[in-house]
């Protein structure tokens, strides 16, 4: 597995964690979710680039 493959599973478990459906994360709204997933698109476009 490389690298990008590793960072990129890493983000999106959590993602998954970080969704306001969890108890732990109920009162921390969207924000959250919504800077990991760019964080995981940012990694999704720069793999497809081939630049990781």
């Amino acid at each position: 597995m490389t690298l990008g493959t590793i960072l990129l599973i890493v983000l999106i478990l959590l993602l998954i964690g970080a969704l306001p459906t969890w108890g732990h994360s109920r009162s921390w709204g969207y924000g959250p979710t919504g800077g990991l997933g760019l964080v995981v698109l940012i990694v999704v476009v720069l793999l497809v680039m081939g630049k990781i």
